[in-house]
C-alpha cells in the first residue's frame, strides 16, 4: 500500500545542497515538508499523492530569497534612474510617507505577484509606512516573509510624519504589528525589529531596537554602509564607523540583517564576522549609486552572504538579474585586475540567492535547499529552451542565461502558487489594472 502524500513532483532534474544536478528525480511533499528525494520511479511506487505536478524538461531547485527588498516603493519604478544623490532623502522617503493605505496594499500586491513570477519565494521587507497591509498583501500571495516598520527618530531631511515621537513610539508601532501577525499565514509571516540607518537613529533609538529583538527572539533589520555619506556621518559625530556605532549600541548581533555593506573597512568586516551579522548585498542598487563591496573578503573571512533586489524603484525584483549583473560587475571590479575569471564562482552566487538568503532571514534549517524534512519552497524552471539548454554545466548556466520568466512553477510551503506561470493565490489581471490606474494619482500626491 502507498503512503499518502500532499504533492508529488516528478521526473524532473534537480539540484542538490551541493550544486550537482541529478536527472530523473521525484520529490514527495506531505504537511508542508519535504519527506521524500529520489529516482522518478521508486518516488511513484511509494507515494500516493493528492497532486502530481509534471516536471519533465524542467529543473527543480530552492526557491530564491531576497533578502532585502521595499515593496512600499514598487510604484517608483522608472522614476528614480539618472537622478543626482541622494535618491533617498529627495524622492525615496517623502514618496513613501504619502502613500495611503490603499495605495500601500496595492502595491504590495504588485511585488508579490512580480517576486512569484520571478521565482522569488522567500522576502525581508525592510519597513515603510502601513505595515499591515504588506503584511496582509504577503498573507494572501502565500509567500514566506519577515517584515518590519521603518523606524527614524532623527534626520533634517526626514518628513515630520515618518519620525517616530520617541524611541518608545517605534518600538510600540513594531509590537502591535507583531501582536497581529507574527506566525500568521501558516507560520509563513514573522514580525521584525528594524532601524533604517545609522544616520536616521538616535543612541536611545539603536539600543532600544536591539533590546526589543532580543527580547521577541526576532531579527533586527537595517540598511549599513550603504554610502560613504554614512561613513563621514558616524565618523564626525562617533568618531567610529557604521558597523562600530551599531556595536556601541549593543545592536550588532547573529540576529541582524546588514544590507548593502558596500563601504565597510577590513576592521568593520572582522568585527561583523565576530559578532555574527548576516550580510546581504543588492548588486544593481549598489553598483548604481554606491560602488563594489568587498565580496571577496567577506567571503574569504566566510560571513554569510544574502542577496536582495532593494525594490522595484531602480530595477526589477529578479534575483536571476541579480546574480547574472554581481558576477559581472565582481569579476570587472575585482577579477580582471588580477586576472582572476573566477573571483566569484557561479554556485556562490545561487547559494546567496538561496541558502544565503535563508540564513539571512535566520531560517536556513526551514528553507534554502533541497532536503529531506525542510519546508517545501521550491521553483522549477522550464530548461528546455535555446537559451539554456544544450549546456555542459547548468550552474553557470543558471547565472548568465536563466531569467526570472523561465521559472514555470513555485511550491511554497508544500502548496502550489504558480502553476504554469499562472498565479493560483491573486488575480493578476484585477491588480495590474488597479495599478495601473493608481500610479498617476500616487505619483500627483507625491509630487513626482
Amino acid at each position: 500500500m502507498r503512503e499518502p502524500a500532499d504533492l508529488l513532483i516528478t521526473d524532473c532534474s534537480l539540484m542538490t545542497p551541493e550544486f550537482d544536478i541529478l536527472d530523473n528525480q521525484s520529490v514527495a511533499i506531505r504537511d508542508t515538508l519535504i519527506i521524500a528525494i529520489g529516482k522518478a520511479e521508486d518516488i511513484k511506487d511509494k507515494y500516493e499523492p493528492k497532486e502530481v505536478l509534471e516536471g519533465r524538461g524542467k529543473l527543480l531547485m530552492p526557491g530564491l530569497v531576497d533578502a532585502h527588498t521595499h515593496t512600499c516603493q514598487q510604484f517608483l519604478r522608472g522614476r528614480t534612474l539618472g537622478e543626482y544623490p541622494m535618491i533617498w532623502s529627495r524622492i525615496l522617503v517623502p514618496f513613501e510617507s504619502s502613500l495611503s493605505e490603499e495605495d500601500t496594499y496595492l502595491g504590495a500586491q504588485v511585488s508579490c505577484l512580480e517576486m512569484l513570477k520571478s521565482g522569488t519565494t522567500s522576502f525581508a521587507e525592510s519597513g515603510g509606512v502601513h505595515m499591515h497591509k504588506v503584511a496582509e498583501a504577503t498573507i494572501e500571495s502565500g509567500l514566506r516573509a519577515a517584515i518590519t516598520c521603518s523606524t527614524m527618530d532623527t534626520g533634517p531631511f526626514i518628513p515630520e510624519s515618518m519620525l517616530a515621537s520617541s524611541p518608545k513610539e517605534a518600538a510600540s508601532r513594531i509590537e502591535e504589528l507583531y501582536r497581529a501577525y507574527n506566525g500568521a499565514g501558516e507560520g509563513r509571516l514573522r514580525i521584525w525589529f528594524a532601524l533604517r540607518q545609522v544616520m536616521t537613529s538616535t543612541p536611545a533609538l539603536i539600543t532600544l531596537m536591539a533590546d526589543k529583538a532580543r527580547e521577541y527572539n526576532a531579527g533586527l533589520h537595517v540598511h549599513l554602509a550603504e554610502h560613504r555619506d554614512e561613513v563621514s556621518y558616524c565618523l564626525q559625530n562617533y568618531q567610529k564607523r557604521p558597523a562600530e556605532v551599531f556595536d556601541q549600541f549593543g545592536a550588532l548581533g547573529p540576529n541582524m540583517l546588514a544590507a548593502h555593506n558596500v563601504v565597510l573597512s577590513d576592521g568593520e568586516i572582522a568585527l561583523m564576522k565576530e559578532r555574527g551579522v548576516k550580510v546581504v548585498h543588492c548588486p544593481r542598487s549598489n553598483f548604481g549609486s554606491h560602488g563594489f563591496p568587498k565580496t571577496p573578503t567577506l567571503m574569504q573571512q566566510g560571513l554569510s552572504i544574502g542577496m536582495g533586489s532593494d525594490g522595484a524603484a531602480g530595477s526589477s525584483l529578479s534575483l536571476f538579474d541579480e546574480m547574472r549583473v554581481f558576477r559581472s560587475g565582481l569579476h570587472a571590479f575585482w577579477g580582471l585586475p588580477i586576472f582572476d575569471p573566477v573571483v566569484i564562482p557561479a554556485h556562490e552566487l545561487i547559494r546567496m540567492a538561496t541558502s544565503g538568503g535563508a540564513q539571512a532571514l535566520q531560517i536556513e534549517d526551514q528553507i534554502g535547499t533541497i532536503e529531506i524534512g525542510k519546508k517545501a519552497d521550491l521553483i522549477l524552471i522550464d530548461i528546455n529552451q535555446p537559451h539554456i539548454s544544450p549546456t555542459h554545466r547548468m550552474i553557470p548556466t543558471i547565472v548568465e542565461s536563466v531569467n526570472g520568466s523561465d521559472v514555470r512553477d513555485s511550491i511554497i510551503n508544500g502548496e502550489v502558487v504558480m502553476k504554469d506561470r499562472q498565479i493560483l493565490t491573486m488575480d493578476e489581471e484585477k491588480i495590474l489594472y488597479e495599478s495601473g490606474r493608481a500610479l498617476p494619482r500616487v505619483a500627483v500626491r507625491a509630487g513626482i
